[in-house]
């Protein structure tokens, strides 16, 4: 039973890709309606298409929409027949903090504690107790003014290296593998695009995951939220008992969600109702909401409890129209994957063949894998090693990231003696 471990070449190749890719900005927009939302995205699309090519993958290509596929052919005898897998990762970066010119900070041998940031500040240790299980480590960090974008740039090149690593690695056998980078997974339209049947994989696996050893089999079950309150401007000199400002209306409405139910008091498997943008003036305001469950009934227990505070602003604000709209976003990908666990299964028993204790812990989020798993492609999710993602302290330790490298070649591995 081999046991896989990336030579110090191959985790310094693995580091060169992760600073190359984390350089390139591709942040997407929620607030756009074509897609790819930016166009940038593209910018690493097409670099990760040459890269693809120059280690073997000659139909890596790039659609329209910007996904980037590519196939690594089974090197199995004649006649032995393995289910394809695909290997996934997303390209864009978190909207709400820049990815424009990200300078990474590489930290080798980390001594532990905060981590100071060129920018001035630190990442603290005390909010990041990761940090002092990757004492000896090399951990990147952008310069503290961007975020890093390890989610999911990590994933990327860990992908990169597994595809490096087979070519070079030539008696190792392994059945068809599939690569797939997605667009605008940030904006939860990662998949809107993704073609399953043209994608051919019978399992997959998103590598996009956190700590070390996790591999996860649930979401959220995710809708979206928007509330429009319609008020009557009039000249505020004149104003008395005929105003109705829709602003003031759409202020009560986020100040009555439920307290302990919001993402800064919530842990674990509990819910919340999140405002995440409020715009608008006197006349017409707009209030935009994530609404995220681990079940179907608590996620409509939320949305009940939305509709009564709108209920409740009507009544308290005469005159004013508010409107609802709640949007499907994706649903726990435990329901499909429970059907057919042995995806689920192998990846936990190639952690443990790597010597981790492996870690089922369900997403306070999703991924493309959410989705893909609904679609019919079932894709539980793998660490990849991002720490405080979205934020300005993310960081990333090189030791996990090669981890994951590891860890994704035992599975393939696993498929072949399983099959």
């Amino acid at each position: 039973m081999p046991v896989f471990t990336l030579s110090q070449d191959e985790q310094g190749a693995l580091l060169d890709r992760f600073l190359r890719y984390a350089r390139i900005d591709t942040q997407s927009d929620d607030n756009a309606q074509c897609f790819p939302t930016t166009e940038k995205q593209k910018d690493l699309a097409r670099l990760l298409v040459e890269e693809l090519k120059a280690l073997g993958c000659q139909d890596a290509a790039m659609n329209d929409w910007g996904y980037v596929m590519a196939t690594v052919p089974s090197n199995l005898p004649e006649g032995r027949l393995v289910p394809t897998i695909g290997l996934i990762a997303h390209m864009d970066t978190y909207p709400g903090t820049s990815g424009l010119g990200v300078k990474p900070q590489v930290i080798k041998d980390f001594k532990g504690g905060n981590v100071p940031l060129p920018s001035g500040g630190v990442i603290p240790l005390a909010q990041n107790p990761n940090l002092s299980r990757c004492a000896g480590h090399t951990i990147i960090t952008s310069d503290g003014t961007t975020l890093l974008g390890a989610d999911d740039k990590a994933g990327i090149a860990e992908i990169m290296t597994i595809v490096a690593w087979l070519r070079d690695n030539p008696n190792f056998l392994h059945g068809t593998i599939r690569i797939g980078f997605t667009p605008d997974e940030e904006v939860g339209r990662g998949t809107e695009h993704f073609d399953v049947a043209a994608f051919k994989a019978n399992y997959a696996y998103t590598l996009d995951g956190s700590d070390l050893g996790e591999i996860e089999d649930e979401t959220f079950c995710a809708d979206s939220a928007v509330i429009t309150v319609t008020g009557h401007d009039v000249h505020p000199g004149y104003a008395k008992g005929k105003m109705i400002n829709a602003l003031r209306v759409a202020s009560h409405i986020v100040e009555s969600l439920p307290k302990d139910r919001l993402p800064e008091t919530t842990e674990g498997r509990e819910p919340y109702l999140h405002a995440i943008a409020f715009n608008g003036d006197v006349g017409k305001t707009e209030i935009k909401l994530l609404v995220r469950a681990f079940t179907e009934e608590e996620l409509r227990e939320r949305e009940d409890i939305l509709g009564a505070i709108v209920d409740k602003a009507g009544e308290a604000f005469p005159g004013a129209k508010i409107e609802l709209t709640i949007k499907e976003s994706y649903r726990n990908m435990y329901y499909p994957i429970s059907k057919d666990p042995k995806v689920l299964d192998y990846a936990l028993e190639a952690v443990r063949r790597q010597g981790i204790e492996p870690s089922k812990k369900p997403i306070r989020g999703g991924t493309d894998g959410a989705r893909l798993s609904f679609m019919g492609l079932l894709t539980p999710n793998i660490f990849a090693g991002s720490q405080s993602y979205h934020s300005t302290h993310e960081w990333v330790s090189l030791n996990w990231m090669s981890r994951a490298v590891e860890v994704t070649l035992q599975i393939l591995n696993v498929w072949v003696e399983k099959s």
